[in-house]
């Protein structure tokens, strides 16, 4: 047998004929549907070629703005170097003030501090320190040239939304800048007093996605306006790593609270008005048969302060503020941080087995 050797072939190719109308007509034309289909896509691709010119100058104004914010704050933020920590600090008037977070002064009374635009260590001494707000002021002992205070914004008008960045020297990185948006305003926090934390509870902080890292305590968390709303101060922590940092989220102290605190400072060497809410006592945590956080014991009262005058006694046991149950010291302290003092409220207490409870005004911190 011969095998037969065969070439593909190639598949018909069909061939569209336009049939037009009869031949009174010179030429065709479409029908109206396509005539308009064919427009529209054309206004589409014009649309489309528009778009680009205007989204490349929206990328290009947004970043313009980033360099222009850098520009004008970075040589307000400073390195801060105490005996075995490093912080920032945000220059906050001409006379060379500067205002950073107590846990990074620490117990020290000089330091060295280095601004964005020179290596020369300059020299400050510690003005006063507020650690329950986890504020403090130190003093430059002279103002270089190219050194200027920042503006602090108005926390009111601070959104969740809001582009921001955070200036200051993580991990010794000094003049370092790390953008975010803000996440939350209002959160309570209490950050932990081991590791140099001073333990406080506070307020109305300002949560961001902007990386706080160690040694961004102090500097500054700023807006597209060249605004400083808050101090960064601590980052949450992962309960599955440890210790470890939980990224993207961070916390800064309100504009609003670092001025009312470094103002006192500065004009009468120490804080004479907290603005805190306070029980006057002294406390610890109770737990119940189940080794449970049940309480908050009172071990001394101060005389003439909010629970003495309320008629709490040592060995009183406190499980509410208002309608909030407290279980622990911190969850005292949290709540005690949304009051003002002068507020009026009520304490829920146990007593010899019974449960009691006491209206009080609130003292101040």
């Amino acid at each position: 047998m011969v095998a037969r050797r065969f070439r593909a072939q190639r598949p018909a190719v069909a061939v569209a004929v336009l049939v037009c109308c009869p031949g009174v007509l010179a030429g065709c034309s479409d029908s109206p549907s396509a005539a308009g289909q064919r427009e529209k896509e054309a206004s589409t691709r014009q649309a489309a070629q528009a778009a680009v010119p205007k989204a490349v100058t929206a990328v290009d104004d947004l970043q313009n703005g980033y360099l222009e914010v850098i520009k004008d704050v970075l040589p307000s933020v400073v390195q801060i170097q105490a005996r075995n920590d490093l912080g920032s600090g945000v220059v906050y008037d001409d006379q060379g003030h500067v205002v950073t977070n107590a846990h990074v002064v620490g117990d020290e009374r000089t330091f060295r501090v280095t601004t964005a635009n020179s290596e020369d260590a300059l020299t400050a001494r510690l003005v006063s320190s507020y650690p329950q707000q986890d504020l403090a002021v130190i003093k430059l002992d002279r103002m270089p040239k190219g050194l200027r205070a920042a503006q602090f914004g108005d926390s009111s008008k601070v959104e969740v939304g809001q582009i921001v960045l955070a200036m200051g020297s993580p991990l010794g990185l000094s003049s370092s800048v790390t953008q975010g948006i803000v996440s939350a305003t209002g959160r309570t926090v209490t950050e932990g007093s081991t590791q140099g934390g001073t333990g406080a509870t506070i307020a109305n902080m300002v949560q961001t996605s902007a990386a706080i890292n160690p040694g961004n305590s102090g500097g500054a968390l700023v807006n597209l306006d060249s605004r400083v709303i808050g101090i960064p101060t601590l980052a949450a922590t992962d309960p599955s790593v440890g210790e470890g940092a939980a990224p993207g989220i961070g916390f800064a102290i309100p504009a609003s609270t670092v001025t009312t605190i470094a103002d006192q400072i500065i004009e009468d060497g120490r804080v004479t008005e907290s603005g805190r809410a306070a029980l006057g006592i002294t406390g610890r945590t109770v737990v119940n048969d189940d080794y449970q956080a049940a309480g908050v014991a009172v071990v001394e009262v101060q005389s003439g302060g909010a629970a003495d005058q309320a008629g709490l006694e040592p060995g009183d046991v406190i499980t509410k503020l208002g309608d909030t149950d407290i279980t622990t010291i911190t969850s005292l302290a949290e709540a005690l941080a949304a009051e003002k003092p002068g507020d009026r409220t009520t304490v829920t207490f146990r007593r010899d087995g019974s449960e009691k409870t006491v209206d009080v005004t609130l003292g101040e911190h």
